[in-house]
């Protein structure tokens, strides 16, 4: 880690799956988004202006620990005791698109 990148905020990375997304870095939703429960719909969804993402069981479970507390090295762990298993680089990728989105944005650990 750059010493000098430290308690910045990243919302966007190199291009790749899971690329600029590290086990130290600490996501949180960007000021214009949220993350709520849908009624309508029975599922966790993501809000951003003009926008309704309907989010997936994992990527709902991904976004509640994205509360800028937490590393992407201790998500990926707490998935992992969650559920049996978690591929590998999945939480990185879906981050990183997320960050490319600028939905998310990146705080250096």
């Amino acid at each position: 880690m750059d010493p000098t990148r430290t308690g910045t905020t990243r919302t966007s990375g190199t291009t790749g799956p899971g690329a600029g997304v590290s086990g130290s870095d600490r996501p949180r939703l960007a000021a214009h988004v949220r993350l709520t429960f849908s009624r309508a719909r029975q599922r966790m969804v993501l809000l951003h202006p003009e926008t309704v993402v309907v989010l997936n069981g994992s990527g709902a479970a991904i976004l509640e620990l994205c509360d800028g507390r937490h590393t992407v090295a201790e998500i990926e762990a707490e998935l992992g005791a969650r559920y049996e298993t978690v591929p590998d680089d999945e939480v990185r990728q879906f981050l990183a698109r997320l960050v490319a989105r600028r939905w998310v944005e990146l705080s250096d650990g």
